[in-house]
């Protein structure tokens, strides 16, 4: 927008909750708290003020993977604002004092997250299917690790992974001619590889999944829930990640699609069912959810296996297959629409050496015709491959 140039800074380092040693759960996302309470050259909140009075504004976030942060201004002054970014992140005071009272703040994160009974399903389908793989614990962390731990360790944290190897910049939108420049001149140059890389950081494969079906109860839960998990290939497989995409959208997006149509609307057994795919660098899932009534859970399972087996026993309709590999290039398009998730997608592809054209992952939608749906991605979504659970309401607070 010529009116209204913005440029994104976004700083990724591969230092997500799955890079915790034991002891550190939670680490991660509290440090990400902890960097925006003061770093070398400005005193706890001063960054925001200073970015605010730039005419931009700032965020950050903490996956399984990895943790970014970013900010969002006017071209005319990237250079002070690559400044503050990178000296909030870079050089944080992890002050005694500020680390005791954010970490009340994070503490209550964990509370409020564990007092909402959607959280606790969906969390214990990933501790179950995961068993005991870091992915399948919450990216907030335990309290007991929490409660434990200290400025030092955060530091120590912060030094092992917040290194050159595992960083990158991601810049979008309107760009200054001297940005090379800006950035030789950054505590960028001055950032050190690691002595000791950390051996979390390293993709494997190997993810142990667990196939079961098991029932649980939640106390407060509004509809019961039946939840579904299989295990697909790691990010850098984008062929098979965007194979499950469209796959995903034939079954459960829309009033169309196979599993809402049949269930929601012809049915009317259950109140919402969705599909979606969870892609992450050492490995995902292609996950689905139901509510229901109690009352109706076995006959929404035994639908749901039947609409399985038709997909698996069957190739797709062309005109199945068209709306849902329209969905899916509408979608990635329209997550680039702003400059900050330009920077995001750029970034965590670069991240992790994959880096490729905004809309080059587009070419891989005219890979999947219905017959290698059916035979590569259908065919791993047979309910007894799955972690099924079902998780019904309780009266009683466990």
């Amino acid at each position: 927008m010529k009116e209204a140039p913005l440029t994104c800074l976004d700083l990724w380092f591969k230092a997500g909750s799955s890079n915790e040693w034991p002891g550190e759960e939670g680490i991660a996302h509290f440090l990400e708290h902890m960097v925006f309470k003061g770093s070398n050259n400005n005193d706890a909140g001063e960054f925001d003020r200073k970015i605010e009075a730039l005419g931009g504004s700032s965020n950050a976030a903490t996956g399984f993977d990895d943790v970014h942060f970013h900010v969002l201004v006017p071209p005319k002054v990237v250079a002070p604002a690559l400044d503050l970014l990178l000296d909030l992140v870079l050089q944080p005071a992890l002050l005694p004092s500020a680390y005791a009272m954010e970490r009340e703040v994070v503490l209550e994160e964990i509370a409020q997250q564990n007092d909402q009974p959607d959280e606790k399903a969906f969390q214990k389908l990933l501790s179950t299917c995961w068993c005991d793989h870091s992915y399948g614990r919450p990216i907030l962390g335990y309290k007991k690790s929490l409660k434990q731990s200290t400025p030092e360790q955060m530091r120590s944290f912060h030094r092992r992974l917040y290194t050159a190897e595992n960083c990158c910049l991601s810049i979008a939108g309107a760009l200054p001619q001297n940005i090379d420049k800006l950035i030789e001149k950054s505590l960028l140059s001055q950032l050190e590889k690691s002595s000791k890389p950390d051996l979390a950081t390293k993709t494997s494969t190997n993810i142990p999944f667990q196939k079961l079906r098991q029932e649980f109860e939640v106390p407060r839960l509004e509809s019961s829930r039946l939840l579904m998990a299989w295990p697909i290939a790691p990010a850098k497989e984008q062929k098979i990640i965007m194979g499950a995409d469209i796959a995903t959208s034939l079954l459960a997006e829309g009033r169309c699609s196979r599993l809402v149509k049949h269930l929601r609307e012809d049915l009317q057994i259950v109140e919402t069912i969705d599909m979606d795919v969870t892609s992450l660098e050492k490995g995902g899932l292609i996950l689905l959810e139901a509510c229901c009534r109690e009352e109706n859970l076995d006959r929404v399972e035994e639908e749901i296996h039947k609409i399985l087996g038709e997909s698996i026993n069957s190739f797709p309709k062309k005109h199945e297959l068209d709306r849902a590999c329209h969905l899916v290039r509408n979608g990635h398009c329209f997550n680039l629409e702003a400059t900050s998730q330009v920077a995001a997608l750029a970034g965590a592809q670069t991240l992790w050496e994959r880096p490729q054209g905004l809309l080059e992952p587009l070419e891989y939608i005219d890979y999947w015709s219905g017959s290698k749906l059916k035979d590569e991605i259908f065919c791993q979504l047979k309910p007894e491959l799955s972690c099924t659970l079902i998780a019904k309401p309780s009266e009683v607070e466990s």
